[in-house]
């Protein structure tokens, strides 16, 4: 017996003898060491993908065996039957395990580019289950076959199944980058990674920048595919082979100048397939910079406004992995503990075209407060926390965006090497068979007169050997020969063919010897999988975070007009709603108004504008124009009184207009009484919720003009009875926002201030230099006379009858 054996019967007798008995061991190092075990194999054999393939192994299997099944075409298969397959064959682990991980490959949202195509039930974005696996079919999806190409040309390793009885891929040579593409979820032991998806064509892009300013040096392989060593015995494939053998002994070194700047130039940030909107470019640059990163997501939404005049929010994307259902199920408690006030009505109205979720809002409800509160108490508005681990060479590593990029194309290079190098011996095999049969058709009746002397075929394949220096491939391949072959037309394709594969077998020798050769053949597969599979972005991305953000920042700034009725109802149109007419043109309605209403006001402004509305009882309430709803010109508007809080018998008696751009100084008010006030802007600038007092009014007096004045203007103010007094705005003096004013103009018993107006200083300049322009004042009463006196015979500080 050999040494060997004895060792192998030894240990069989101790193994046999310790059965049954029990030993006393120190239970911290065995748990140690039995908790380590169970870590490594959750860490590698679970939970990370492979940064190569991005890849788990369950998913790896489900691929590998749906193509080994014939299911990369059109041809479905029962779900039972691949989740059955992978598990007999290569994943030992529960069927439901197998079954979901497969459902959410085939998942739409789930998965931006699903790599299963299913027939039936595979569940929903409102999280309803799949129905059982009996029911539903599946195929791999077009781009999944991309994962899986060039398999079968010795591109990966193989490694032994569970149970060793069969071969299955170490990883997949996929052809697109898996890992960024579809991202990647899972808890391991004591790690866990969180990688967002991807769009194709930007990850094709940065690949494209990587591959332009690439480095390639070729170099001694330090991971050698497994060659038989070369014996006393010499097969006529080793002799044959031996030059792609020492070529089999390099690769090529891929580095790159690209930097993660560089890169995130073309990698605007992650693309979720249910789409949403991202808050804050600082995260997204974190995450490419160390491989870890936060950022805000939010659903995407509108307001919109009914030809009723009902008012909705409309919720038409959420945030990546949130449920639907859940989401509309938290709203509807929100509203019945009274968290968030102003819904009327909830509804669903999603179908297979998208989704659609529509919060009704109340006669007297605040939209933009309602949406802002649905932001801040459901996942409308979630948060994303990225920690990108994968596994490289089997060890969990935290990378950046350029490490994976790098990573990924680097095993793309490995693949295209192996690929070539497979090729390249079938293609040498061929030229070398070829060359046999060119030789022996040179020599043919030699060759057939050797043939026929030889006592069977063996005899004949060493005659041919001996006689002509044939190898025994050589040989074989002329006694195969069919006698076809040896028509003049059979022979010139045979010489065709030879010249044919000397230059196949040149340009793939160039492919794993010259860089420049390699970079081509990688960026005409990256083209090529650009041209196939890229699709638009889904996801918009806000440089600035939500922290940073202000409502205002997502409004864009823009001119609209406001109308406003004289019963308090106002609106917004955009300026494109009206359009240019010529003279005598019809003219559109504007607005919808009831019977005994009226347009009183229409402003030109932005929509980041502030609006000032002062009431007849002296306050002041403040609003952005873009916080009024945008409506059509049919729309009667929203009521003032739903906008700001002001008293039932409160009515809104002027409306300025303040940008950002605004050039005046101070707001001069006018009371009914001939009372007035001149007080600087800066007072209007915080203006809380429930207003602020403008003016101090006597018993019986209103507010009932204010104009913005740069504090150098001339004052017209205008009775009911016909009086009218013009001074200048320097005679007053600024006062604060609780004082009363001072008197304007003395009224008579039954007199009233009617009207106030302010011409600026400039008008002023352009009058005094004898200039045309705005010399009179036009005045119309209610009966519809009207005169145009001149200005100035209007002396300041005087009294005039308007004759």
């Amino acid at each position: 017996m050999s040494e060997d054996n004895n060792n192998t019967s030894i240990n069989k007798a101790v193994h046999i003898e310790n059965v049954g008995k029990v030993f006393n061991i120190d239970i911290v190092p065995e748990m140690e060491r039995s908790y380590l075990d169970y870590a490594m194999s959750v860490i590698v054999q679970r939970a990370l993908p492979d940064v190569r393939d991005g890849l788990k192994p369950v998913h790896r299997r489900i691929i590998f065996a749906m193509n080994q099944m014939g299911l990369s075409g059109s041809r479905n298969s029962k779900s039972a039957k691949v989740v059955g397959e992978v598990l007999g064959k290569y994943h030992p682990h529960g069927d439901m395990s197998v079954y979901m991980a497969m459902v959410r490959m085939a998942q739409e949202f789930s998965l931006r580019y699903p790599l299963v195509k299913g027939q039936g039930n595979f569940g929903s974005i409102d999280g309803d289950p799949p129905a059982a696996m009996r029911y539903t079919e599946v195929r791999m999806d077009k781009i999944s076959q991309e994962t899986i190409a060039d398999i079968n040309k010795e591109t990966v390793d193989m490694t032994d199944n569970f149970d060793g009885t069969l071969k299955e891929p170490s990883v997949l040579p996929s052809r697109i980058p898996t890992l960024l593409l579809n991202g990647a979820d899972g808890i391991a032991v004591g790690m866990a990674t969180k990688i967002p998806p991807h769009n194709l064509k930007e990850l094709c892009q940065a690949i494209d920048h990587i591959l332009d300013n690439s480095q390639l040096e070729l170099v001694k392989s330090e991971d050698l595919i497994d060659i038989k060593p070369i014996l006393k015995t010499v097969s006529t494939t080793d002799i044959v082979l031996k030059d792609i053998y020492e070529l089999e002994k390099k690769t090529f070194n891929l580095d790159t100048t690209s930097t993660v700047e560089d890169l995130a130039k073309f990698v605007q940030g992650p693309d979720f397939p249910t789409s949403g909107e991202i808050y804050g470019k600082t995260g997204i640059i974190e995450m490419y910079n160390t491989g870890r990163g936060k950022f805000a997501i939010r659903g995407k939404t509108n307001i919109e406004e009914t030809r009723s005049g009902k008012v909705r929010i409309v919720i038409t994307e959420i945030p990546y992995q949130v449920n639907k259902a859940e989401l509309v199920k938290k709203i509807a408690d929100l509203v019945r503990d009274k968290k968030i006030i102003g819904i009327s009505d909830l509804r669903d109205e999603s179908d297979r075209h998208g989704i659609r979720v529509v919060v009704e809002i109340k006669k007297n409800g605040r939209p933009k407060s309602i949406l802002n509160k649905l932001f801040k108490y459901t996942s409308l508005q979630s948060s994303y926390s990225a920690n990108i681990l994968a596994l490289v060479n089997g060890v969990p590593q935290t990378l950046n965006l350029r490490q994976m990029l790098l990573l990924f194309l680097r095993h793309r290079e490995n693949i295209v090497r192996r690929r070539t190098i497979f090729d390249l011996k079938g293609a040498k095999m061929r030229s070398h068979i070829l060359e046999g049969l060119h030789k022996a058709l040179d020599i043919l009746d030699q060759v057939i007169a050797t043939i026929r002397a030889s006592a069977d075929a063996d005899d004949a394949r060493n005659n041919l050997m001996s006689k002509f220096g044939f190898t025994d491939l050589q040989a074989n391949a002329i006694l195969e020969m069919q006698l076809r072959k040896l028509a003049a037309l059979e022979r010139q394709k045979i010489e065709d063919e030879f010249n044919e594969i000397k230059k196949i077998i040149e340009d793939l020798t160039s492919i794993i010897t010259k860089p420049a050769v390699m970079i081509k053949v990688l960026k005409d597969e990256n083209k090529e999988i650009t041209d196939k599979y890229s699709d638009p972005r889904r996801t918009k991305i806000y440089i600035r975070g939500l922290e940073n953000f202000t409502e205002e920042d997502l409004i864009a700034n823009e001119r609209t007009l406001v109308t406003i009725t004289k019963t308090g109802y106002v609106k917004r149109v955009s300026k494109e709603t009206y359009r240019s007419q010529n003279r005598g043109g019809k003219g559109v309605v504007g607005m919808a108004t009831k019977d005994t209403d009226e347009i009183e006001n229409i402003l030109s402004v932005n929509t980041h504008d502030d609006l000032l509305f002062f009431t007849n009882k002296g306050k002041v309430f403040k609003t952005k124009v873009w916080e009024l709803n945008e409506s059509s010109r049919q729309s009667k508007g929203q009521a003032i009184i739903n906008l700001i809080n002001i008293d039932q018998n409160e009515s809104v008696q002027a409306v300025l207009p303040i940008g950002k751009d605004n050039e005046a100084k101070h707001i001069l008010l006018a009371t009914k009484n001939g009372v007035v006030k001149k007080t600087s802007i800066n007072q209007f600038k915080n203006i809380r919720q429930s207003g602020l007092t403008a003016i101090k009014l006597d018993p019986k007096d209103e507010l009932v003009w204010a104009k913005l004045t740069s504090g150098n203007d001339q004052i017209f103010l205008v009775t009911h009875n016909g009086k009218c007094i013009r001074f200048s705005e320097k005679d007053t003096r600024p006062m604060g926002r609780h004082t009363r004013g001072v008197r304007g103009i003395l009224l008579k018993e039954n007199d009233y201030l009617v009207s106030m107006d302010v011409i600026p200083e400039k008008l002023e300049t352009s009058q005094k230099s004898d200039n045309k322009s705005f010399r009179h004042l036009l005045v119309v009463t209610e009966k519809g006379i009207g005169k145009r006196p001149q200005i100035y015979p209007i002396k300041q500080e005087k009294y005039q009858l308007l004759r």
